[in-house]
């Protein structure tokens, strides 16, 4: 079934607020927005690029993020640094099934997911790949929607860092990786935003 698109019938929607408008000159550019004067573009510029560049730093950033440790507990003058998948190992070994599963989810799981929904959304637009467009509307809005709680990981560690300070007794370091963790998270969300959604409905890719 051949679907109608809003730039089919020469409508630009403003990012900003959200309004449609016609595009007088046809060149896929409207400079102002009637109601908000915001610059509207048919499409986003460059946006495959940007998404692109983001999401292949984001990939680059989740080794590290996993590997080297995100935080260091030191009771006593004695501690060892822990990574994301030892403080999951550490919270089952203890029996924390339930806080083990949500961390798991939450910093492993979800922002591989994102990436790999991107990816899959990238691909598909850059090659034309022929895929059902409203399961690539959903998914795009799954992981704007699913982005925020990856930063489950920093809130905890801010936290631990900022109460849990008794001296020589007892006191938490965060590690490289959670800078690392904290950057993917960071990045897949910006990449997320950069990603015009408009271009899955296309039926010849435009970057314009």
């Amino acid at each position: 079934m051949q679907t109608t698109t809003a730039r089919d019938l020469g409508l630009i929607r403003c990012e900003t607020c959200g309004k449609l408008a016609f595009d007088v000159d046809h060149d896929g550019y409207e400079e102002h927005c009637p109601r908000c004067h915001g610059h509207m573009h048919m499409r986003a510029t460059n946006s495959l690029a940007r998404t692109w560049s983001l999401l292949i730093t984001a990939a680059i950033l989740y080794i590290p993020a996993n590997i080297l440790p995100i935080m260091t507990v030191t009771y006593f003058g004695s501690g060892t640094p822990d990574t994301i998948m030892s403080g999951i190992i550490q919270l089952l070994q203890h029996g924390s099934y339930p806080v083990a599963a949500v961390i798991f989810i939450a910093s492993i799981l979800v922002p591989l997911l994102k990436m790999v929904a991107l990816l899959i959304l990238l691909l598909s637009v850059q090659f034309k790949w022929v895929l059902d467009d409203r399961q690539r509307t959903r998914m795009y809005r799954a992981v704007e929607l699913v982005g925020r709680w990856s930063m489950l990981d920093m809130f905890v560690i801010a936290l631990l860092v900022a109460l849990v300070n008794y001296g020589s007794i007892a006191h938490i370091v965060s590690g490289p990786g959670a800078t690392a963790f904290g950057s993917v998270v960071v990045l897949t969300m910006l990449a997320a935003t950069t990603f015009d959604a408009r271009l899955i409905w296309d039926k010849q890719r435009t970057d314009d």
